[in-house]
């Protein structure tokens, strides 16, 4: 273990700065704490070292490297090794803790565990909710938390997220659930002795929401939208007419379509209830998607095969829903001031979400008439009619009623939504 040129003395910055490089490995050791050594190579590199042995004089030397000269001085590097030579007559091996807190560091960065976790767990356990967990792990927490150590997460740290989200109470309570599930997880495969977030109490679920848009403010949207242009346009037009899950709209691949049939067959893994969902399309919904087919240069009649609608670079469904929201909500007021004369600089459209506009189809199909097991089967909801009991023995699927509802909710779309040149918003 010794090469090159050996010495021993008191190590000192004066001592380190005379030691000059010789061809071959040089060590000055410490006459003062046992085994801590400075080691010089031939192309001068200093690092101070801390050599031990684990079980007696029979066992094989081993070597810690403590740190270069420069970033540590003599006086910090001795009183680690003190430290290191405390371990080592306690039974720790310093090398192999070292080895741990390298992995940890690496495989248990929570940026790249946060990733493992949505691959080997959320895309296969969770299917339903997966995009939504995935997306506030990366959006919410991963800037947080970055590269920091599953083992070195505190509860602090997740109550630094948290507060950054004090305004988005639905949101901070899905990110919690999504962070208790990976801690959950990391417990479960013994990657972490303990959960930081286990002893925490879950944000407060957010108010119910009841927001319906009445059939004037619907118009506004509708028309209001066209000065979005593409893709979100048609992806807000796409939701009031088929009443579906914003995600599930935005994530729609011309592989889920049927132009023949006029469906569109939700596939299991993208439905929020892991349930497969089949749309009928309207026919306001088949001219939208024929208008998007036309962007793709198909010919009159024909869809793509694959690919997603709603694209802005064709490998991934479109995001920066919250700036076609605030673009939308500007657009929606200056066409409400355009059409209301007595408008008030002062009066806006009421707070909306997009996932208002779901609630806003189910509101309007019961004011249709629509059968209320027939407004649970467009939704695809898996509460009311189609739970427990009833939905073991009720396998009626509603297809045909389904498919007159959506018409009827599109015809009345139409009939509050006439085109208007004069109400287009420039893009």
């Amino acid at each position: 273990m010794l090469e090159g040129k050996v010495a021993q003395g008191h190590i000192t910055k004066r001592a380190v700065d005379a030691l000059n490089p010789s061809p071959k490995t040089a060590f000055l050791w410490d006459d003062e704490v046992k085994g801590f050594g400075l080691k010089v190579t031939p192309a001068g590199n200093r690092s101070y070292i801390f050599q031990y042995r684990m079980g007696g004089r029979t066992a094989k030397v081993r070597r810690h490297t403590i740190g270069a000269h420069g970033p540590w001085t003599p006086d910090q590097a001795r009183k680690e090794a003190k430290r290191l030579s405390h371990m080592v007559d306690c039974g720790q091996d310093p090398g192999t803790i070292k080895q741990e807190k390298r992995h940890q560091d690496v495989a248990l960065a929570f940026s790249s565990y946060a990733e493992r976790f949505i691959v080997e767990y959320l895309q296969v356990e969770w299917k339903g909710g997966h995009e939504l967990a995935a997306g506030l792990l990366r959006r919410e927490a991963v800037p947080v938390l970055k590269s920091k150590p599953l083992t070195d997460i505190r509860r602090s740290d997740i109550s630094a997220i948290l507060d950054r989200m004090a305004d988005r109470p639905a949101s901070r309570r899905n990110t919690f659930a999504a962070l208790r599930r990976l801690f959950r997880w990391a417990v479960g495969r013994g990657d972490i002795a303990a959960s930081p977030i286990g002893e925490m109490e879950p944000p407060a679920a957010p108010a119910s929401r009841d927001r319906v848009l009445s059939d004037s403010e619907l118009s506004i949207v509708w028309h209001a939208s066209e000065g979005l242009g593409y893709p979100f346009t048609y992806f807000v037009k796409l939701l009031i007419l088929t009443g579906q899950r914003r995600e599930e709209v935005a994530g729609l691949n011309w592989a889920e379509l049927d132009r023949d049939q006029a469906m569109w067959i939700l596939p299991a893994e993208r439905s929020k209830n892991a349930t497969a969902h089949h749309v009928p399309l309207s026919s306001g919904a088949i001219d939208l998607i024929d208008g998007i087919a036309h962007r793709f240069q198909q010919k009159s009649g024909t869809w793509p095969k694959q690919g997603f609608l709603l694209s802005s670079n064709g490998d991934k469904p479109s995001r920066g829903f919250s700036v076609a929201k605030s673009r939308l909500d500007k657009f929606c007021n200056e066409l409400l001031k355009k059409r209301d004369h007595q408008f008030s600089s002062d009066d806006k459209l009421k707070p909306w979400r997009f996932h208002d506009l779901r609630r806003t189809c189910a509101t309007g199909l019961q004011r249709l008439g629509v059968r209320f097991e027939v407004t649970e089967a467009v939704l695809n909801h898996l509460s009311g009619s189609r739970s427990g009991i009833a939905g073991v023995y009720q396998r009626h699927t509603w297809a045909t009623e389904k498919k007159a509802a959506l018409q009827a909710w599109n015809d009345h779309v139409k009939a509050i939504c006439p085109s208007t040149d004069a109400d287009r918003t420039a893009p």
